[in-house]
């Protein structure tokens, strides 16, 4: 399979939606990569059974506050830049690409760096949707080390990383991207094939291509979309697929705290029956409560769609007053192992609270 330039608004589309609400906002960067595969041709997407275990793999994407991509808008080349920067580093060519997660801008930016560095992208990313920290991607929890490592900022300043664990890198990394602006684009975790396969979720780009399509085809009043949805996510790596919740926004507030977007929204019903809905954000969106029992947590995917149209709103993009509804995915299989939990549950937020899946929670 190819991506090619017509593929990439459902791709982005679909990306945003598995986003649940962070992975950078991706007008910008959907121009972007568009451009980069009408210049330089459509990008080879290899099934990762399909990569020999001796081929060098990195990951690449951005690392930052969302709500700095609104305003720090990257270059048509700073993918690609940061890629020929990693080969550079390492003395070493790089054979393909791999996503951090399949989270909007960052679904787009490996496309965008394969085609300008003529190198295939792996079909599937580092987490089946967005989380904020490094040590959260599969990559990391299957025992990859995240460098050697390369960042690239707004000014074309490289700054090369070599730590020993993730949860180390986590915090370099972050506290360059604040110092950098607030956003950065990095090339990280290098992989052999034999490494990826089994720290992968697998399919997550080729999917996101067929969910956009099928959002745009169907574009429409959102709880009217489910039984379509949930057709869809059958078929996938995720579980179940329901609705939670339709309502407006009534109340929205985040700051940037140590290099992510952190906050809470609520929402409250569109008449005067219904209780109200509260999600907590870091970033992307975490758990979701309503009149104060939870209704949904990460790992599970929690969506925010425009009621009116099914189409997925960043969390960056949420503001006082939208109608919306809330749809909730459950997980890949890699997040239910106790390993992955550890890093990825609500108490690795900080929440005090455990992790139940989307099935076992009646509502």
């Amino acid at each position: 399979m190819q991506v090619r330039a017509e593929d990439i608004a459902d791709l982005s589309l679909g990306a945003v939606f598995l986003a649940t609400g962070g992975g950078g906002d991706p007008h910008v960067p959907e121009l972007i990569c568009i451009e980069a595969l009408k210049t330089h041709g459509a990008v080879e997407l290899l099934a990762p059974d399909d990569l020999p275990n001796d081929a060098h793999v990195v990951s690449i994407g951005g690392v930052g506050a969302p709500t700095v991509s609104l305003e720090m808008l990257p270059s048509v080349d700073d993918a690609a830049r940061t890629l020929e920067a990693y080969e550079q580093h390492v003395g070493r060519k790089v054979d393909a690409v791999v996503s951090f997660e399949i989270g909007g801008a960052n679904s787009l930016i490996p496309i965008t760096a394969a085609a300008g560095r003529g190198l295939p992208v792996v079909d599937g990313d580092g987490m089946g949707r967005a989380l904020p920290e490094a040590q959260m991607m599969t990559y990391a929890i299957a025992g990859v080390c995240p460098s050697p490592a390369v960042a690239y900022d707004y000014a074309g300043n490289i700054t090369t990383f070599t730590t020993p664990d993730t949860s180390t890198y986590e915090r370099h990394i972050r506290s360059l991207a604040m110092a950098s602006g607030g956003m950065i684009t990095t090339a990280e975790h290098p992989m052999t094939g034999a490494e990826l396969k089994p720290a992968i979720i697998p399919g997550t780009v080729g999917f996101s291509v067929m969910l956009g399509r099928t959002l745009r085809e169907n574009r429409g009043r959102a709880d009217q979309m489910l039984p379509v949805l949930q057709d869809v996510f059958a078929g996938s790596v995720y579980g179940e697929c329901r609705l939670l919740y339709c309502g407006k926004v009534s109340d929205k507030a985040t700051r940037i705290i140590g290099g992510y977007d952190i906050g809470e929204a609520t929402l409250t019903p569109f008449g005067d029956e219904g209780g109200q809905f509260t999600i907590n954000i870091k970033n992307e969106y975490l758990v979701a409560r309503l009149d104060g029992k939870v209704v949904a947590t990460v790992p599970d995917l929690i969506v925010i769609v425009d009621y009116e149209t099914g189409m997925p709103i960043n969390a960056e993009r949420l503001r006082y007053g939208q109608r919306v509804a809330v749809f909730a995915v459950g997980c890949p299989e890699f997040f239910r192992t106790k390993r992955a939990l550890d890093a990825v549950a609500p108490r690795a937020f900080g929440f005090d609270i455990d992790f139940v899946p989307l099935e076992k929670i009646a509502i």
